[in-house]
């Protein structure tokens, strides 16, 4: 009887994994797009909280696609993977930091119309991909960075729509500035949470 129990346990923990690796391939190319359309929109825009959160599409496009390479091994191989990723994240926000003080000194004023248009569909792409990956939110070190991944750029997105309208109504880039330390630092907290828990199951 805990014979046939074990295998339903391990068919279940395979079907798992497989609608895993089925979502985090629509998530990668969802994110793969919005890299290329949001980057170039980006310098249209000269705005800097839009050039953030392209490059964390791409951050994100790269970490989806070796955490499908690293599914399948133990624990500690994903744990791994799930450092680097927490690692990247905290350098993005590090280098979002520098840019932000970077365009203060330009006295950088971005395209409201631009900032609006993008946040918008990025924070539709984003939603939609938080949607599909809400249920893997408890898994492993490795499935919870790729849902927080997801949750902050949905949350950076609505920010950037804001900032626009803020933008649109002051006439300078202070609202562009003021969510480029927000997504900053949800990209540094992230990190901080995933390299915890992906060192606690590397010492396990």
């Amino acid at each position: 009887m805990s014979g046939c129990c074990e295998h339903d346990d391990i068919d279940q923990a395979a079907l798992q994994v497989k609608s895993f690796r089925r979502v985090l391939w629509m998530v990668l190319i969802i994110n793969g797009f919005m890299f290329v359309a949001e980057f170039s929109s980006a310098f249209f825009a000269g705005s800097v909280s839009l050039q953030a959160d392209a490059l964390d599409f791409l951050g994100d496009t790269v970490t989806y696609a070796i955490t499908l390479m690293a599914m399948g091994y133990s624990l500690k191989v994903r744990a791994k993977v799930a450092m680097l990723k927490g690692i990247s994240l905290g350098l993005l926000g590090l280098w979002v930091y520098g840019q932000m003080l970077y365009y203060i000194f330009q006295g950088q004023v971005p395209s409201f119309e631009i900032m609006g248009v993008m946040g918008i569909i990025a924070f539709f792409a984003n939603l939609f991909s938080a949607a599909l990956l809400y249920r893997y939110r408890v898994g492993d070190s490795n499935m919870q960075s790729v849902w927080l991944c997801s949750r902050n750029d949905a949350i950076g997105n609505l920010a950037i729509i804001v900032a626009a309208s803020g933008v649109f109504a002051t006439g300078n880039g202070w609202p562009d500035f003021l969510v480029a330390t927000i997504m900053a630092t949800l990209s540094v907290t992230a990190s901080y949470r995933i390299i915890r828990l992906s060192t606690v199951e590397l010492n396990q």
